[in-house]
């Protein structure tokens, strides 16, 4: 996994109380203009600047969303986003990650073992060169199929690199009645790279996934199924041996206080120069707390799976496996919402 700084990230972001996410979702700064949006209709899309130095024009993006009637702060757009995004480490993975690059991967990993495999089966099979030819084909066809489809797969998934850093990003938009995203896919053999503001209106998803929780807790085990899912989803930073002692400190306060990315007990030092002061390495961990009530843990999941629901709606990758009552969905483009997305992937 490349390894990018998060401890910002990991800082700022909070999970909140019951009471208080009620506040959070009241208090949303809204616009007349922005009453004749529904949730899931994409708001701005902004092309990535170069394919090979992925980066987004957020001025463009603030001037447009204006249009639109968004009236979002710098504080709330620009700067989250730009320490989401606008690194060289981050760029790199987007480029390496990207649909066009996975384009010029597959004929050259298709080539690299054809060849491999020929010039070592001349060697030692005495066989026609056509029946050779032809074995080393179907040899080489298969194996680059599955390592395109487990890529392929992957882009589908929550990605840590980037799905995880617009964590903070959403947990502000979200204000706003917006989610963000970066999708890429291909279309007509063009990579399409963009930057997604989605409008979406988070309290009806909020108030059923609590509803939901609070209805199973008394038949499964939400905690549990949580775990089972998530429990690999551990972010791994660095930080100093003072911002080590002041999270501690927080986790011991109030809920309010507590960091959205829940900090692992277990972390190794990493050798530093005297002047450099004492590093740590810290694990952080997307699983919710089991101390939190059903609306925090719901609200934590809407954030956390926020970009990459994105991601796959503005794609259409959404697919729907079980039918649901359309009441109970809250998006107006796709089969099914990000509350149940949550479900289907996480609760189910």
């Amino acid at each position: 996994m490349l390894d990018v700084d998060t401890s910002v990230m990991v800082e700022n972001g909070h999970v909140r109380e019951e009471g208080e996410v009620d506040v959070q979702i009241s208090q949303t700064q809204t616009h007349p203009q922005t009453t004749r949006w529904s949730n899931g209709q994409v708001v701005l899309a902004v092309q990535s600047c170069s394919l090979l130095n992925p980066k987004f024009d957020l001025s463009v993006c603030r001037a447009q969303l204006e249009n639109g009637g968004f009236q979002i702060p710098v504080g709330d757009l620009e700067a989250p986003l730009r320490m989401a995004l606008d690194t060289a480490s981050v760029r790199r993975f987007l480029v390496f990650n990207s649909a066009v690059f996975q384009l010029i991967l597959a004929p050259v990993l298709y080539v690299v073992l054809w060849c491999s495999v020929f010039s070592t089966l001349h060697v030692h099979v005495t066989i026609s060169d056509w029946v050779l030819c032809l074995v080393v084909t179907l040899f080489s066809i298969f194996p680059t199929i599955a390592i395109i489809f487990i890529l392929q797969h992957s882009n589908k998934e929550l990605n840590m690199n980037i799905d995880v850093r617009l964590i903070q990003v959403n947990e502000r938009m979200v204000k706003h009645k917006l989610l963000v995203a970066v999708a890429d896919w291909m279309q007509n053999c063009t990579g399409h790279m963009k930057l997604y503001f989605v409008y979406w209106d988070i309290s009806h998803c909020l108030r059923t996934l609590t509803e939901t929780f609070e209805k199973r807790s008394a038949v499964v085990n939400i905690q549990a199924k949580l775990k089972k899912k998530m429990s690999h989803l551990i972010l791994v930073t660095e930080v100093t041996a003072d911002d080590d002692g002041g999270a501690s400190d927080v986790e011991q306060g109030s809920a309010e206080q507590r960091p959205l990315l829940k900090k692992e007990k277990a972390s190794c030092s990493t050798a530093t120069s005297p002047e450099e002061g004492a590093q740590v390495t810290a694990n952080y961990s997307l699983l919710p707390d089991s101390s939190l009530p059903d609306q925090a843990k719901a609200y934590q999941l809407l954030m956390t799976y926020s970009a990459v629901y994105v991601k796959l709606l503005v794609s259409e990758r959404l697919k729907r496996r079980h039918p649901r009552p359309l009441q109970e969905n809250h998006c107006s483009t796709a089969s099914f919402c990000l509350c149940q997305f949550i479900e289907k992937k996480i609760v189910e």
